[in-house]
């Protein structure tokens, strides 16, 4: 008798230790070397931009028509339909998503039914052959005294929460290459009818001079001359042209279209240049996507070393099932034939060689991996930000000056001209200041290329339009 009083108290001896032990387990927190001091201000600007914790699910606004060119935002419509990229990424959120929903149905109860027939013959027991036939329902329910299922269920969030920023970081990203992408484009063709006018300017300089030598005005040297300069001014046009066509096809791939039927026509570019206040709200870095999805993915890791440690400890399942079971096929649903059963399973592993210490390890090791990735997001975050403020301060002097160096150039062109027709000066002197000129001006359409990208790339940095609040 006192043996069978006993029983019970020894059964569950390992449950009472496994919750003691569990009111001393807990997640373990962030250490403080996952986190950045950051700055208050950037150094780039007048010291108003500020940060903010990061903001994912805010909107990106339709920063795009600032630039007030319909061309680009029917590209832009057409890349958030057909463009692979952000499609793969919204699969994967799917996915996450699914995953979610398992972890979370492994918290409620599970249902079955099931039906069969056996064939038995038993002759240690007298049994003849017979058949017995089953119909019942079954009910298995884990409770989760440790958390583990809570905490697989926090991680799979987390999880969707970091694929959902990762859409967002896509179609952000997409977007800003549909834009950059463009703008190249308009600025090539800028360059390309900048050089195709100076190849005709040269080939009218050309005529002229070939009728000079014709009468002995001038020496067959000259000719030569120009028509090198002719020569090479063509091989940059072409040089031009091929540079837009391989931009127009990697257009074509970003908004998901076949490149041999893809065309961008040539027009005047006309595009307008925003311009971005320094005193921007302070939410500057709030909705970077690819910080949001960083800080997801660092507390899902910190979910699951929870999950590791708590296999650790004993599960408790609840199991029950009712039906009916009888020999005889019509009296299967019989009120006598009635059979059902509840039990509990405890159970608490003792051995595993080193396996559930491995799971632990390995959980503590993806959580330093997504630390360093977090920390690693925000310097990146703040060396874009910084990148595009700099390039942008410094390509506005850039541009003042370059400006100052196409006027001289031009009026250097004008005088030569008027000196060369005058006899004053030789032609080689005229060449030069006509090279001069086009290169300053195609330096300058280089450098007002260069602030539409770096616009482009500011609010990228900025994680999107900077007039949403």
């Amino acid at each position: 008798m006192n043996t069978m009083t006993s029983l019970p108290k020894l059964m569950l001896t390992p449950l009472l230790a496994a919750l003691v032990l569990a009111g001393c387990a807990s997640t373990p927190a962030v250490p403080p070397q996952a986190e950045l001091a950051t700055p208050a201000t950037f150094k780039e600007g007048d010291g108003r931009w500020t940060v903010a914790a990061p903001a994912e699910a805010q909107p990106r606004g339709q920063w795009w028509k600032a630039f007030a060119d319909p061309v680009l935002d029917e590209l832009v419509e057409k890349a958030a339909a057909n463009n692979t990229s952000i499609q793969t990424a919204a699969a994967r959120l799917a996915q996450a998503q699914a995953l979610l929903k398992s972890a979370d149905a492994q918290r409620l109860p599970q249902l079955g039914v099931a039906a069969g027939a056996t064939r038995q013959h038993a002759p240690a027991i007298g049994t003849e052959l017979a058949t017995l036939t089953q119909v019942g329902a079954n009910l298995s329910y884990e409770l989760d005294l440790f958390g583990r299922l809570a905490r697989a269920s926090n991680a799979a969030s987390l999880d969707a929460q970091s694929r959902e920023a990762l859409l967002q970081s896509t179609r952000l990203l997409v977007q800003a290459e549909v834009a950059q992408s463009y703008l190249s484009l308009r600025a090539l063709d800028a360059e390309r009818a900048l050089v195709r006018d100076t190849v005709t300017a040269y080939q009218g300089t050309l005529r002229l001079t070939e009728r000079r030598h014709e009468v002995g005005d001038v020496a067959e040297l000259d000719v030569v001359r120009v028509r090198t300069e002719v020569a090479s001014t063509e091989s940059d046009a072409f040089d031009l042209d091929r540079r837009r066509a391989s931009l127009e096809h990697a257009l074509a791939v970003l908004v998901g279209e076949a490149a041999s039927s893809f065309t961008v026509p040539v027009r005047d570019w006309q595009t307008a240049l925003p311009v971005i206040p320094a005193g921007v709200p302070g939410t500057v870095l709030a909705r970077r996507p690819d910080v949001s999805a960083a800080q997801a993915s660092l507390l899902a890791a910190q979910s699951r070393v929870g999950v590791a440690q708590a296999a650790w400890f004993p599960s408790l399942t609840l199991t029950g099932a009712a039906g009916h079971a009888s020999p005889e096929l019509g009296d299967v649903f019989r009120w006598s034939a009635r059979a059902w059963s509840v039990g509990a399973l405890l159970s608490l592993p003792i051995f595993d060689g080193g396996r559930r210490e491995a799971g632990v390890q390995n959980a503590n090791a993806e959580l330093q991996v997504a630390q360093a990735a977090y920390r690693e997001q925000i310097l990146v975050a703040f060396k874009d930000v910084e990148d595009q403020l700099s390039a942008l301060r410094l390509l506005s002097d850039q541009s003042q000056a370059q400006t100052r160096a196409v006027d001289s150039a031009s009026r250097a062109t004008v005088l030569s001209d008027s000196r060369y027709r005058n006899g004053l000066v030789s032609q080689l002197e005229l060449l030069d200041a006509q090279r001069s000129e086009l290169r300053n001006r195609r330096q300058a359409l280089q450098v007002k290329s260069a602030q539409y990208q770096a616009t482009v790339g500011l609010i990228r940095a900025l994680g999107g339009d900077w007039r949403v609040e």
